[in-house]
């Protein structure tokens, strides 16, 4: 399996936009270097200004025709987030965490089977990148600790596929994710940043383990998680 050409420009320009990033330390300065650098004016005679929808948190958006291998792109464009995060600290990332959303129940099946695939496009690039050390979770699996540790998230790129909805706090469903949650009592001694966790959640809970875990997210058809209750869960 080869990227196109086409996938291998975005997957380039990603990585452009997260080392500005590091030499700025400004979100909106790295996408405007970014696409100054592709010849592209940012402003009122080119494209829209940075939308610092969720602040402190940087965020791009691939825009591809349709049949255009978005997913591929999702895929494969975690290894160059975790290598410049890695560049980015300083010090290697050891526990690499995807929380990978998705807008309804079929596509949330179509993409756990995907990923669980090994013979699929998909797995095939992330087994490639991660030297196979994938492990990749429904939301029932998290929420009851199936196989989901400390340890193995320390051992693994770990994958969790939700739904918008699953993490709605104002579906039955949701609550779920929010409740106290005694399986997943071994992460919380692991915390590190008090300062960011979710108000009146406990300490268990999956959402507020979630925070903790500082995950990247891939929002898959993110035009359609723009409205207040899509940034709440994104911003918790």
């Amino acid at each position: 399996m080869e990227l196109k050409n086409y996938q291998k420009r975005v997957l380039s320009d990603l990585d452009l936009f997260m080392q500005k990033l590091k030499t700025t330390e400004s979100m909106e300065s790295a996408y405007t270097q970014t696409w100054l650098k592709n010849g592209i004016m940012i402003g009122t005679t080119g494209l829209p200004p940075y939308q610092n929808t969720l602040p402190g948190v940087p965020h791009v958006c691939f825009k591809v025709p349709t049949a255009g291998g978005k997913t591929l792109l999702g895929c494969a464009s975690l290894k160059h987030i975790f290598d410049n995060l890695q560049d980015m600290a300083g010090l290697p990332i050891t526990r690499k965490v995807v929380v990978w959303l998705v807008p309804s129940n079929p596509i949330l099946d179509q993409t756990l089977a995907a990923l669980r695939n090994p013979y699929h496009d998909y797995r095939q690039q992330i087994d490639k990148d991660f030297g196979s050390r994938v492990e990749v979770y429904s939301g029932s699996q998290v929420l009851n600790a199936q196989n989901f540790s400390p340890t193995t998230v320390q051992e693994n790129l770990t994958i969790i596929v939700l739904s918008f909805d699953s993490l709605r706090i104002r579906r039955k469903e949701g609550r779920k994710a929010y409740q106290e949650n005694s399986s997943l009592e071994p992460f919380v001694a692991g915390f590190e940043h008090p300062e960011t966790m979710i108000p009146d959640v406990e300490d268990n809970a999956l959402m507020q383990v979630l925070n903790q875990l500082s995950p990247v997210v891939i929002v898959d058809e993110s035009h359609n998680a723009q409205s207040d209750l899509s940034v709440e869960v994104l911003k918790n």
